[in-house]
C-alpha cells in the first residue's frame, strides 16, 4: 500500500484524503494544514496523525507519497522539498502565479526523476478523455476545432478573489491545460479578451475578470476558443466540442439523473446539472488519484506533469498580454 501524506486540508484536500482512503492500494499516512482545526478534523475522519510541520512530512519514513492541496503560494516550495526529500509528489495547479517562480523552480529540480504530478484533473475525465480519444483513433478525422465552455455556477466572494490570482492563473489555468491535451500540440498565439460583466465595481477595485473569451492557434492552424464565466444562472457548464474532417464529438455536462419531463406547461425538463467542481469532476479526482498511485508503483512518468503546469501558466501570461495590450500575442514573448 502507497501511504500518502495530505498538505492542506481545505475542502480539495478533505476530498483528496477521502479519494486516498477509498483507493485500493494506497493509504492516508498522515495530514497538515497551518489552520489546524482542519488538520484536526481530517485526521479524526480517517484515523490517521498530524504532522507538527510540512518538513515533517517530507521527512517521515511513513510517507511514500505526498499530495499538496496549500494556498498556491506554497506549491513551489513544497514540489522543491520533495524533490529534495524524494518523495513522490502531487500538486495542485498552479506551480506559482509567477512565471519566473515557476521558471527558477523548474531550474532547481531539473533532471529530478522523483515523479511530480500536477493537479489538472479534468484531463482524467471519462467524458474529456473519450473525446481525446476520438481524436487519436482518428474517428473524427483531422482536428481542427477545439471549443471549451466553463462557467461557475457562482461568484467566488471578494476575499477568495483576493488571493486567487487572477481568473486567467486561477480558472482558466484548467482550460488551458485542457486545450493543449486536446490539442495534442502547442498553441502558438494567443488572442484574449476580458471584463467585468457580473460584479463591474469589484473587478475594477481588484484589477481582475469575472468573464473571458480566448482564442489560440498552433503552428499548424488548428485553433481553439474558451470561454468562461464566473456566474451561469442554470449551473456548473463543463462542456467541450472537437470538430475533425469527418466529424464531431462532444463531451458534455452531468446531471444527477437524465430523467426528461414533458407536460402541458413544460417540454423535455431536466434535472439540473451538477453543483460544483467536486460532483462533477468526481470520476476524475478519483482517476487523478489512481494515476498517480499507478505512476508510482510501476515506475512510469506521470501524464501530466510539471512542464504541463509551467506551458498552462505561460498560456495565461500571454492571455493577459493580449488583453492588456489589444493584441494577439506570440507564445515566446512570454517565455
Amino acid at each position: 500500500m502507497l501511504k500518502i501524506a495530505i498538505l492542506g486540508c481545505g475542502r480539495i484536500g478533505q476530498m483528496h484524503a477521502a479519494n486516498i482512503a477509498q483507493h485500493p492500494k494506497a493509504d492516508l499516512a498522515m495530514v497538515y494544514d497551518v489552520y489546524h482545526p482542519y488538520a484536526e478534523m481530517t485526521a479524526t475522519r480517517h484515523g490517521v496523525s498530524i504532522a507538527s510541520t510540512a518538513s515533517d512530512v517530507f521527512a517521515s519514513i511513513e510517507v511514500d507519497a505526498v499530495l499538496v492541496a496549500t494556498t498556491t503560494d506554497t506549491h513551489a516550495d513544497f514540489i522543491e522539498m520533495a524533490v529534495e526529500a524524494s518523495k513522490p509528489i502531487l500538486c495542485e495547479k498552479p506551480i506559482d502565479l509567477s512565471l519566473d517562480r515557476v521558471n527558477a523552480c523548474a531550474a532547481k529540480i531539473v533532471g529530478t526523476d522523483v515523479p511530480i504530478q500536477l493537479g489538472f484533473n479534468r484531463r482524467f475525465d471519462p467524458g474529456h478523455r473519450a473525446a481525446r480519444n476520438a481524436v487519436v483513433n482518428g474517428d473524427i478525422g483531422d482536428l481542427h476545432q477545439v471549443i471549451i465552455t466553463s462557467r461557475d455556477p457562482d461568484m467566488p466572494p471578494r476575499s477568495y478573489y483576493e488571493t486567487a490570482g487572477g481568473l486567467l492563473r486561477d480558472m482558466t489555468i484548467h482550460d488551458f491545460d485542457l486545450a493543449r491535451f486536446m490539442l495534442g500540440d502547442e498553441p502558438s498565439e494567443v488572442f484574449a479578451m476580458g471584463g467585468g460583466l457580473i460584479d463591474p465595481k469589484m473587478m475594477t477595485d481588484l484589477e481582475d475578470l469575472d468573464t473571458a473569451m480566448i482564442i489560440m492557434q498552433t503552428a499548424d492552424g488548428k485553433q481553439c476558443h474558451i470561454n468562461n464565466s464566473r456566474t451561469a444562472g442554470y449551473g456548473y457548464d463543463q462542456r467541450v466540442e472537437l470538430l475533425g474532417t469527418k466529424g464531431m464529438v462532444q463531451s458534455e455536462n452531468k446531471k444527477e439523473h437524465e430523467v426528461r419531463r414533458f407536460s402541458s406547461t413544460q417540454t423535455e425538463t431536466c434535472a439540473p446539472y451538477l453543483n460544483f467542481f467536486i460532483e462533477r469532476y468526481k470520476e476524475a479526482f478519483n482517476a487523478e488519484i489512481d494515476a498517480f498511485v499507478t505512476a508510482i508503483t510501476t515506475g512510469s512518468k506521470p501524464e501530466v506533469g510539471f512542464e504541463d503546469g509551467r506551458r498552462a501558466l505561460m498560456l495565461a501570461e500571454a492571455a493577459y498580454l493580449s488583453i492588456s495590450q489589444k493584441r494577439s500575442v506570440r507564445i515566446e514573448e512570454v517565455g
